[in-house]
């Protein structure tokens, strides 16, 4: 069973504001501080998010929190961003509403890292895919890039986003990302130039100087040490927890995956390291002898530095620095700069060249992430913008910001009444009209095209003459004087002419958030942005591949004389686009909040955080919220959490959920104008009625827990008593068995004892008479052995005796013939000693003549004709003897080592051999070469599969011959196959059989003596082969093909033997005539081969190359 979960279970404090009683600002502070003190940073306003930054990790943005609120109902579980995120998601991806999720709050609240969050959470929840997840990958990496150009350090934030950044996500139907577009908004480029104390500038300048190598800040001309730069603060230019040169790794791995080329991302760092170098440049006054002050530069290293890296030639950009030239229609006027306005000039040309360098990058990072094709896809959009800004001092940045967040304020109210009015008629509730203040009398005042702020500041920036600030403020005095919201000690309205907290060169503006004090200075200059056209058209010389697209305005053959647009105007003109689009969409809020000025974690500062739900205006949306009906439910989930409150519904309600409902506040007796049905959910007006069924709940809850613990206590004794009544029965039974075996294996024991001395004694009884017999026995071994022995030993003695006797006999004997014998030798000696010294020399020569024939054997080859020399000449006979035995020896040692096939192919040799040698000159290089037979591979060849189906037996032999024609003595490729029952021939292209011959009808082969390759197959007259007559035939193959006839047509038992004719003139038959074929020896013609030539109808003569 589903565990059905809700906000409203273990809620720490109210989780949605619009449910706290009573509704006052104290009590909505401390609900967020009990909220955050337990770690719980997310809180609702109805469908509004607001966020507490908890400066510190917190382990609710894992895989598993993805999960656990992935498909879930947005009130379903407790506040949190991946709620919103999810259903935005959803609504988008089933329903096809476009979203925008707006994200406000001041610096340091966590607006990027909101942005952050709901882009991962959408990453992490739509489809997989190669494709997809290269999309989600690129978009996702545009934020480090985007953060290193425009977000800096701050006094309140160490990560704080400098510029507004709108991204419009693209979905496909099936909800997985396409692409995206991202707008940019004011980015702070003063800050380029100057930074307040205990700020930094943006991130790239320090990750630059802190993460590139030693030979790419030598390529850049730049030095590691940030005190080199005048642009660079050094009081902040370390922070704590932020590695610069891990974050430039970074930075570069994100260019790469979003799809920078690296030349692209070199000549960005080379802007970079030119805005360093400009920041350098120094000047120095110079009078003329007019009496006009101009400017030069002091140290011109750092200037031509700065070209090098650009392209730029020197003196052009120096003079550009030095002077002014104000174009009129017919004329140009050339003024020089001093050294403030040379200062000037150099700044703004550093703020332009950060500026367009950052909106670049936008364009190109869109490039790369947008989606492709014009088909219309889903969007949702992601708004981090500024937050509200009330500083000390407040000037014109802060001055659009804050009418940038009047308008989303106003957008704000407008979406969610109209959220709550379609709601109201879309379930069927009576709509009546909420009082709220309405914020667009303070848009009217400052975007007004007639009498507005930024309409005045316009035109006092346009018109001719002196134009101040002063002059500004007096304008505003005099045209807003009577507004409302509009405050100023020097305006015709008398109630602010001793009000000393405002400044005579001030205004006050009465925001939706509060009052702000503007310092007028500097505003004519911020909002003219002016670059000087000499710089411009510096810019434009430059061979720098990327600054001629960032100042096209300096190409001298589009002079534009036009005054260019202001940034008050440019600044109106986006917000006005950003909330048409955001009119298309369904509006997600999420409100961002710091909880102190520290940037620790566990402080909550109640000023501040008041001073932040004050310009926020959240109360201002609680209200809205409650004005109607401030809590409502689908009737399933409903009914499901209070069905237990009545008996009828519990546990378990079978007909329809509304109707549940209706029987269950009718029980409940809750009074009818606390509540309201819709078509599908209930509406319930006052959070007291809510808390009030709550509390009915938990007491329900409770005695419904107290009810499950008897009745589980009950079941569990019960249980227990029969397992220990089962046990005891188990165990009484088990004993008894027990028991039992012990009283048997006892009785068992004695038996078994008794048994044993029963048997010992008889064994022992056996035991005594065998050993007595045993004893007996051996007894009268003994006294026979002793017998036996003593006999023995009388009748050695006696041989021993008889064996002196004969041989003292047979010594004498043997002494008497040695001495008859050396007699009788004495005597013959003389005689007979030549021929016994002739036998014992001839028998040790002979013996030394095998043991050296022994040692000096030649190899096993039979090819081998060494043999030894004869040592003496009377050896002669038996030496050759010997050496004809051993040669036929070793043959027969080297002819068992043949295989079958091996043998049959010497034997086919030695054929050739009994036919061919001495008699053909072709034959001796035969011989080493070896009896293939099929050299066409005619059964693998697919060529030849028809023609060898058509031959039903084994082919030996198979070869391309050319058959001579008697016509022209010409040859025709022919393939020739040979089985043990004919000679086929076929045609070499097509495979089909020309002519087939079998045996029996061959009587006879001729050939030549020299060493051509022609041969005739002479047929047998009559024969139904012979009717066109004989063959002749020529081949590389000749010795091969006729020896296998031969061999063929011996081997058949019936047929006659094939006569071989070796002639160097011969008949062939040739239908009815006969062809004589006569060789002659001559110069070779086609190479080195035989030819054949026809010299009349009787005589074909074929010409063979002689040898050497």
């Amino acid at each position: 069973m589903e565990v059905k979960t809700s906000l409203l279970d273990n809620m720490i404090g109210v989780g949605d504001m619009v449910l706290l009683e009573p509704l006052s600002e104290d009590s909505f502070i401390e609900n967020l501080r009990k909220r955050f003190d337990h770690n719980e940073i997310y809180t609702y306003i109805g469908s509004v998010v607001i966020s507490m930054n908890p400066y510190r990790t917190l382990p609710i943005f894992t895989p598993d929190k993805v999960e656990e609120y992935r498909n879930r109902n947005f009130y379903e579980l407790s506040p949190h961003i991946y709620a919103l995120a999810d259903e935005a998601y959803r609504s988008l991806r089933d329903q096809d509403k476009d979203q925008c999720i707006l994200i406000t709050g001041e610096s340091g609240a966590g607006k990027t890292e909101a942005s952050k969050l709901v882009m991962s959470y959408v990453a992490a929840v739509c489809g997989k895919g190669q494709e997809v997840n290269k999309v989600k990958e690129q978009l996702l990496q545009s934020n480090p890039v985007l953060e290193a150009f425009g977000n800096a350090k701050t006094v309140r934030n160490d990560n704080s986003s400098r510029f507004g950044k709108y991204m419009d996500i693209e979905f496909d139907f099936k909800g997985d990302p396409l692409g995206g577009v991202i707008s940019n908004y004011l980015l702070e480029k003063s800050r380029v130039v100057k930074q307040p104390r205990g700020e930094r500038n943006f991130h790239v300048f320090y990750q630059l100087l802190s993460g590139a190598s030693e030979d790419t800040l030598k390529k850049l001309k730049l030095e590691r040490d940030f005190s080199k730069y005048n642009y660079l603060s050094l009081d902040s230019a370390a922070v704590n927890g932020l590695d610069d040169a891990a974050n430039f790794r970074t930075v570069r791995n994100a260019m790469q995956i979003v799809g920078f080329m690296e030349d692209e991302v070199q000549s960005v760092l080379e802007l970079v390291a030119a805005v360093l170098k400009l920041g350098n440049i120094e000047f120095k006054p110079e009078s003329r002898c007019n009496g006009i002050d101009e400017s030069r530069v002091k140290d011109k290293n750092d200037l031509k530095e700065m070209c090098e890296l650009l392209g730029i030639e020197q003196s052009v950009l120096e003079r550009a620095f030095s002077y002014r030239t104000v174009e009129a229609k017919l004329e140009k006027v050339s003024t020089t700069l001093n050294v403030s306005q040379a200062y000037y000039a150099r700044d703004a040309l550093a703020k332009n060249l950060y500026s367009r360098l950052f909106s670049w990058l936008v364009a190109r990072i869109n490039e790369s992430i947008k989606a492709q094709g014009k088909t219309r896809h889903k969007v949702m959009g992601v708004l981090d913008i500024y937050g509200f800004e009330i500083f000390e001092e407040n000037s014109f940045e802060q001055f659009i910001i804050n009418y940038c967040n009047e308008k989303l304020q106003q957008i704000f109210i407008e979406l969610t009444l109209r959220e709550e009015q379609e709601e109201y008629i879309r379930e069927g509730i009576e709509w009546t009209n909420i009082e709220y203040f309405n914020n667009a009398i303070i848009c009217d005042l400052i975007e007004n095209n007639q009498n507005g702020i930024m309409a005045m500041l316009d035109e006092e920036c346009l018109r001719p003459g002196t134009v101040t600030d002063e002059t500004f403020l007096d304008k505003l005095n005099t045209i807003c004087a009577e507004h409302q919201h509009f405050e100023s000690r020097l305006s015709k309205n008398s109630k602010f002419l001793t009000d000393h907290s405002l400044p005579h060169n001030c205004f006050r503006i009465q925001h939706y958030a509060g009052k702000v004090l503007y310092r007028v200075e500097g505003f004519v200059d911020k909002n003219n942005d002016l670059l000087y056209r000499d710089l411009s058209q510096a810019m434009y010389k430059a061979t720098h591949s990327l600054i001629k697209q960032l100042f096209p305005e300096g190409n001298p053959s589009k002079v534009n004389l036009k005054r260019p647009l202001t940034a008050g105007f440019q600044f109106r003109a986006s917000v006005g686009t950003l909330m048409r689009n955001l009119q298309t969409k369904n509006p997600n809020y999420i409100r961002c909040i710091k909880p102190n000025d520290k940037k620790a974690a566990h402080i909550f500062t109640d000023s501040l955080v008041c001073h932040q739900v004050r310009y926020l205006g959240l109360m201002e949306n609680v209200r809205v919220r409650r004005a109607g009906y401030a809590f409502r439910q689908t009737y399933e989930p409903c009914l499901e959490r209070y069905k237990m409150l009545c008996k009828r519904t519990w546990p378990h309600w079978r007909g329809p959920a509304r109707e549940g409902v209706e029987v269950l506040m009718a029980d409940l007796q809750v009074p009818t104008e606390e509540f309201s049905y819709g078509r599908s959910k209930i509406f319930i007006r006052n959070p007291r009625t809510l808390f009030s069924l709550e509390e009915r709940r938990r007491q329900c809850l409770q005695n419904l827990a107290t009810l499950i613990q008897k009745i589980y206590r009950g079941w569990k004794c019960r249980t227990h008593f029969l397992l220990l009544k089962k046990s005891q029965v188990v165990v009484a039974a088990w004993y008894r068995r027990y028991a039992q075996q012990k009283k048997y294996q006892k009785i068992k024991s004695a038996t078994t004892v008794v048994q044993s001395y029963t048997r010992g004694w008889k064994a022992r009884t056996l035991l005594r008479e065998l050993k007595y017999q045993k004893r007996c026995k051996e007894a009268v071994t003994t006294i026979a052995a002793y017998w036996h022995g003593t006999q023995a030993r009388r009748e050695l003695r006696r041989l021993k005796e008889e064996a002196r006797r004969k041989h003292a006999v047979a010594v004498i004997w043997a002494y008497w013939q040695g001495l008859k014998v050396r007699r009788e030798y004495r005597k013959f000696f003389r005689a007979n000693a030549g021929k016994k010294i002739y036998n014992f020399t001839i028998q040790r020569i002979l013996q030394k003549y095998f043991l050296s024939l022994r040692s000096t054997l030649p190899s096993m080859s039979p090819i081998d004709k060494n043999w030894p020399p004869r040592p003496y000449m009377f050896l002669d006979g038996v030496h050759s003897e010997l050496r004809r035995i051993f040669h036929l020896w070793r043959c027969k040692k080297y002819r068992s080592q043949f295989t079958d096939e091996k043998k049959a192919v010497y034997e086919e040799k030695l054929e050739a051999s009994e036919i061919f040698k001495d008699k053909k000159a072709l034959y001796p290089s035969s011989v080493s070469q070896p009896f293939r037979g099929d050299y066409l591979e005619i059964s693998k060849n697919p060529k030849y599969q028809k023609l060898n189906s058509s031959v039903e037996e084994k082919v030996l032999l198979a070869d391309v011959v050319n058959k001579i024609n008697r016509a022209n003595g010409k040859g025709t490729a022919r393939i020739f196959l040979l089985t043990k029952n004919g000679v086929l021939l076929a045609d070499q292209k097509t495979g089909q059989v020309k002519a087939s011959v079998p045996l029996p009808d061959l009587t006879s082969v001729s050939v030549s003596t020299q060493s051509d390759g022609f041969f005739a197959l002479r047929l047998k007259e009559g024969s139904a082969s012979a009717v066109k007559g004989d063959f002749l035939l020529s081949s590389e193959h000749l010795i091969e093909i006729i020896t296998k006839i031969h061999r063929v047509g011996a081997s058949a038992a019936d047929r006659e033997q094939l006569n071989i004719d070796i002639s160097d003139e011969f008949l062939v038959q040739f239908k009815q005539d006969k062809v004589c074929v006569k060789f002659i020896q001559g110069a070779p013609k086609n190479g080195n081969s035989a030819s054949c030539k026809r010299k009349n109808n009787r005589l074909l003569e074929v010409s063979v190359p002689t040898t050497a």
